[in-house]
Parts: structure tokens; sequence; C-alpha cells
């Protein structure tokens, strides 16, 4: 007979078909109560457990991919997101070099994570799992024998109670076999029926040896590897989930070195920009004195202009005019007799104000001097109280609103007096306790002090 296929031959084919129609013949039996059926109650409990721990692996295997893929996405997210903060950066920004090597660095980091993921995680998960196919087809082919073996077994049976002598040929009831078999394998079965009506008492017992033999080899093997295998799990997900871990761990650690090394030089940058802008604010809006008055000289001095620097024999008079004349604000500087007293009463120096301007004359010539010297306020000379505990000053280069009532309340440009914590365990990093110069100098009152972060200041 001519061959069906590359290594399968038409004698090959009969017999396949002729196991299939006697496992299905046995399984009827069975399901019946015709015919009894082996049955192992520890290996039924190893294969519950086998398909139980491979739909586990299985999930496993699938949602670690799942994060994986999430992983990349977040890489390339992350990257598109500095390469932005990179492009935008100005060389000549502060920290610009820097700013190019925390992103650098933090791409290779993402792909050394995602790596070693991949390495310590996905590859041991895959050839976990990759044990699991060959066992599952060896505990079908073990059932398959097993149905053998109770057919063998009953056969045997069968052939003992004919009670009839060694050699007799017997005949297999193929009822139900014939009803099974479709059209096209009723030539075949025939032939097998033939075959079976040639059945010794010998050769039912050698076929019951040899499948009984088959069946135990494939069985021993796994009764011994499906307890090992359940028993592996354990120790594998202990493994996968610690290395998961371990790697999250260095990756977000490492992560947050470089996030607070951008932070501190945007920080730093920020403070930079502010101060240059506050510089330029106060050089904007520095009052420009008008310019000095034109003064003509004249004979007619009155006294009260004539001030004695030195003395009254050595020294000619000098007449002190002032741009407090045409400057309101300066003019009550020089308001009152304080200041005259003062010159008249120093031998050694005339506090006059700033761009002050002095007439005299000697003989019949009279010289103007233009004299610029400091002059400090009365406000400013006179000794401030500063508070208890007061430890320097700071000015709030933002707004910060209070979230809670122990906290400072500030506008940019308020001027803050730092003082101690009453309770210097209550102090919290880059946080520091004061109060509003303002309110102090007006109510000499610590009742609105409170804490505000210093990182919203700037030390005077």
């Amino acid at each position: 007979m001519a061959e069906l296929g590359k290594g399968v031959s038409a004698g090959k084919l009969a017999s396949n078909v002729q196991k299939k129609l006697t496992r299905a013949q046995e399984k009827v039996m069975q399901k019946l109560g015709k015919a009894d059926e082996t049955k192992d109650l520890a290996f039924e409990e190893g294969v519950i457990n086998f398909n139980k721990q491979l739909a586990e692996g299985s999930k496993l295997q699938r949602d670690l991919r799942a994060y994986l893929a999430a992983v990349k996405a977040m890489q390339e997210s992350s990257t598109r997101l500095q390469k932005c903060l990179e492009d935008m950066y100005e060389p000549e920004w502060y920290g610009s070099d820097d700013v190019e090597s925390i992103v650098e660095d933090s791409d290779l980091l993402w792909t050394d994570f995602h790596q070693k993921l991949v390495d310590h995680a996905l590859i041991s998960m895959d050839t976990y799992l990759g044990q699991f196919p060959d066992i599952r087809a060896r505990i079908a082919k073990r059932d398959r024998k097993l149905v053998d073996f109770d057919s063998a077994r009953h056969t045997f049976a069968s052939v003992q109670k004919s009670k009839k002598k060694e050699g007799i040929k017997i005949t297999k009831p193929v009822s139900l076999l014939e009803r099974a078999a479709p059209g096209w394998a009723q030539g075949i079965l025939s032939a097998h029926n033939v075959a079976q009506t040639n059945l010794s008492r010998s050769q039912a017992e050698d076929e019951l040896e040899r499948a009984q033999k088959v069946f135990e080899d494939i069985n021993v093997d796994l009764q011994e590897e499906l307890p090992s295998l359940w028993n592996s799990r354990v120790g594998f997900y202990v493994n996968t989930f610690q290395s998961v871990a371990g790697l999250e761990e260095k990756f977000h650690r490492e992560m947050g070195k470089l996030n607070q090394s951008l932070n501190d030089t945007l920080v730093k940058l920020e403070n930079q920009e502010t101060s240059r802008s506050v510089q330029f604010f106060h050089l904007i809006l520095e009052p420009a004195l008008p310019p000095p008055p034109k003064v003509t000289p004249s004979k007619e001095l009155k006294q009260e202009n004539i001030i004695n620097l030195f003395d009254d024999a050595s020294t000619p008079g000098i007449s002190v005019t002032s741009p407090t004349q045409v400057h309101q604000r300066s003019h009550r500087m020089l308001e009152g007799n304080s200041t005259r007293e003062h010159a008249a009463n120093s031998k050694s120096a005339f506090p006059v104000p700033s761009k002050c301007y002095v007439s005299t004359t000697v003989g019949q010539k009279f010289y103007i001097f233009n004299i610029e010297e400091a002059m400090e306020t009365t406000d400013a000379t006179e000794a401030v109280e500063m508070p208890p505990g007061f430890l320097f000053k700071v000015q709030a280069t933002h707004d910060y609103a209070a979230n809670d009532s122990d906290e400072l309340e500030m506008k940019a440009g308020d001027v803050v007096l730092v003082m101690t914590y009453d309770n210097p365990d209550d102090q919290d990093d880059g946080w520091l306790m004061g109060v509003k110069q303002a309110e102090w100098v007006e109510r000499k009152s610590l009742s609105g002090k409170g804490v505000f972060p210093e990182n919203f200041t700037q030390k005077i």
C-alpha cells in the first residue's frame, strides 16, 4: 500500500485510528459504569496544581511584559520632555552644561533600568514557563496510556473469564466500536475485528504487560516532577519580585539624585535672574535730585545763613544753600534748628545733607563750594530695638500665602526680622521664624510672628 505522507504508512495510520477508537470505546464503557477506571487521587491533585501554576505564571508573564512596555513608554516620554528643556535652556544661563549632562545621564539610567528588568525578570520568567509545555504534553500522553492500560486489563480479564483452554480463540465485543467508527474507517475496523478473533490468552497477557510498563514509566516520572515543580513556584516568585523591587529602588534613588541636581541648578538660575531683576528695579526707582540752583553772588547775606564752622576769629562767613529749596522731601530733612546748633557746636565736622552748596565771602570775593557727603536720616540714626532672639533680616523675593495658622504670610519686598525658635526642636530644615519689620516697628508686638520658607526670601 502506498505511503500517505512522509514517514506515515497506511498500516501506521490504521494502527493510530484503531488506538483512538479503542480508547474512545474504553472511555464510554467507563462513563457508563461498564468498566472500572484506574484512579490516582494524588496525581490528579498534582495536575490541578500544575494547571493553576501554569495559569498564574502566564498571567505574571503578561503583566510583566506590559510593565516593561510601560517603562519603555515612560523612558521615551521623559526623554522628550527633558530634551525640550535642554533645547530651551540658553547657553549663557547658569548651569547650561550641567543641564545637558543631567539630560544625558537620565536617558542612560532609563535604558539601563529597562535592560536589567529584561535580563533579571523577563528572561527568567520565560525560562520558568518554558518547562510547562513539555510537562503538559507528557500529562496528556499519560492519560492516553492509562486508557490503554485499562483497556488491556479489561481484555485480559475477559479472556480469563471465558474459562477456555490456552489457544482457544476469542472474539472481542465491538458493538460500541462499530457504532463510533466513521464510514471511512469501516474497512480498517473490519480488519481489526478479524485480528481480534485470533487473540489468545497469552497475547492478551503480553499486551497488558506492555501497556502497564509504558504507563508506569511515564507515570513515575510525572509523580516526581509535578510536586517538585509546584514547590519551585515560591522561590521563583520571590526572586522575580525581589529583582524588580531592587531594580526599581536603585533606579529611583539614582533618578532622585539627578532630579535634585536639576532642581538645584534651576533654583540657582531663578535666584540669579531674580537678583538681576531686583537690581534693575532699584536702578529705575532711584530718585534723581534736581540740578542745583544757580547762585548769584550777593553782598547782602542774612545773618541766619552765616554759619561759623570753626571759630569766630579765623573763618569767614559761610552761607548754606541746599536743594531742599526746590525739593520738598530734602527740605523736611533740614527743618528745625537742630542741624544749625549741631554745626555751630562742632569744630571737627559739619553734617550737611547730600549735595549741599556752601557759599562764602572773603573780603570782596564770593566763593561757592560743592560738598557731597552722605547724611543719614534721623530715623536711621535712631537705635531701633530688635525683638528678642533677633538674628538677621531677610527680604521676601516672592509672595507666600500662609497655609496654617503658625505661618507668616509675605508679599514680595517685605522685610522680615528673623528670630530664634522658642523651642529649637520645633525648627524644620528650610524654615525660619520671624516677624515683619513694619509690624514690629509699629506695634512692638510678636503676635504676628510665624514660620516661613527660607527659599522665598533673600538675606539682607
